[in-house]
């Protein structure tokens, strides 16, 4: 989601860059499926707020050591929920960054996640694990904002993302390339999915 993750902006060109998220009509095989209604701009919203912090054990550049699990605040499908859920999901971002190891990351998805699957597609190539990151890549969500409920039980808002500064190796035989530390907005929707939230869309904002 962030500029290490250049490559999910191609498959989320088709997305709209306003609030409302849908999943792409077309370049996603499962995307355009029945009952795929976003959140409606009408529909009650809540004032900013902060993530809610996991306790998932963390090396010292803050990214998480184990695989985390989701915390009891992200059980559930109120709003609270929603909020700390992006909590947990960055936590699994961080993860994946680190490992490589997206499978926890893509359990907390929906499956017709355009961003999602692009990022995990990235990552199965360039991660901590095989020096394809280094350096502070750790995403370090800063507040949650315009968190709306939407029509067809689906949930909308933004993100603030903070990241430092990092080095990224596409490939083995790439130079490494340099990316400062910055902060950028994600939008992102979320679904219902056996009684919990997942990850519907996620897209960097432009």
């Amino acid at each position: 989601m962030t500029h290490r993750n250049t490559p999910t902006q191609t498959l989320l060109a088709c997305l709209t860059a306003a609030t409302l998220l849908t999943a792409c009509s077309q370049g996603s095989p499962e995307a355009g499926r029945p009952n795929t209604a976003p959140p409606s701009a009408s529909s009650s919203t809540t004032t900013a707020t902060t993530a809610i912090p996991t306790t998932t054990p963390s090396s010292p550049n803050g990214l998480p050591t184990e695989v985390p699990t989701r915390p009891a605040a992200a059980s559930g499908l109120q709003l609270a929920a929603a909020e700390a859920f992006l909590g947990h999901y960055v936590d699994l971002l961080n993860y994946a960054y680190s490992t490589g190891d997206t499978a926890p990351m893509l359990a907390a998805s929906d499956k017709g996640c355009v961003g999602c699957g692009g990022t995990a597609k990235y990552l199965k190539v360039t991660n901590g694990r095989n020096g394809g990151l280094a350096g502070d890549y750790a995403d370090h969500l800063v507040a949650v904002t315009d968190l709306f409920r939407g029509t067809g039980g689906h949930v909308g808002g933004t993100v603030s993302i903070r990241s430092g500064n990092y080095t990224e190796r596409t490939s083995p035989s790439a130079a490494p390339a340099q990316k400062k530390a910055h902060t950028e907005s994600w939008q992102f929707t979320l679904a219902p999915a056996n009684g919990n939230w997942v990850m519907y869309e996620l897209q960097v904002a432009e």
